[in-house]
């Protein structure tokens, strides 16, 4: 069932404000450490905190606006709980630095395992959206199964070579951008492949 549509600037809000949030939290908080029941957390595990209940808050709210989350959504948020939870739990950045790796490998492995049964899992999810033929549906299966793999092996290699700054710069902006510029170099396959809404509609 389709969801109630709200204002696109506010499910932007609620969707990218509390990455943002972090990113500017983790900005002023990432030299200082404080001590939490005897025990000292740097700030990024402080920021870590606070997080995952804004990511679990705003998902809600974006529930109870629209009456509708996506599977990807509800498997961030939950991925987000478990790794950000470990983190905090642990006192160890680690876990929440593997959570995006940990995301997109389900994602891919999803879109995989239905590519090897014959059909496009994403076509489930995004036909309402963005009507394509099969065939075109396959191709952008394939393109993007092999782009979240290749997402997961790149956030392994950032956080366990790079600097915490490195990562978090990557994973505010590079993540999106790479996002974005994918979808963006898959416009021939909406164009050859593209259903007219005319065309939807008989189908």
């Amino acid at each position: 069932m389709a969801g109630k549509t709200i204002n696109p600037m506010l499910k932007s809000a609620l969707e990218f404000g509390p990455i943002i949030l972090f990113f500017i939290g983790y900005l002023r908080l990432r030299d200082q450490v404080f001590t939490i029941g005897g025990t000292d957390y740097d700030g990024f595990i402080v920021v870590t905190a606070a997080f995952v209940p804004l990511i679990a808050l705003t998902t809600f709210i974006l529930w109870r606006l629209t009456g509708h989350l996506s599977k990807m959504q509800l498997a961030t948020v939950v991925l987000v709980a478990v790794f950000g939870g470990l983190s905090v739990w642990l006192n160890d950045d680690r876990f929440f630095k593997m959570k995006p790796t940990m995301i997109y490998v389900l994602f891919g492995g999803i879109l995989g395992v239905g590519l090897l049964q014959g059909k496009s899992y994403l076509k489930f999810v995004m036909e309402e959206a963005l009507p394509l033929q099969d065939e075109g549906w396959m191709i952008l299966t394939r393109r993007l199964t092999a782009f979240f793999i290749g997402l997961a092996v790149l956030n392994e290699v950032i956080w366990r070579t790079q600097s915490t700054d490195t990562w978090v710069y990557f994973k505010t902006f590079g993540l999106t951008a790479a996002v974005f510029v994918f979808f963006m170099t898959q416009a021939g396959v909406f164009t050859k492949y593209g259903i007219e809404e005319d065309e939807a509609d008989n189908a």
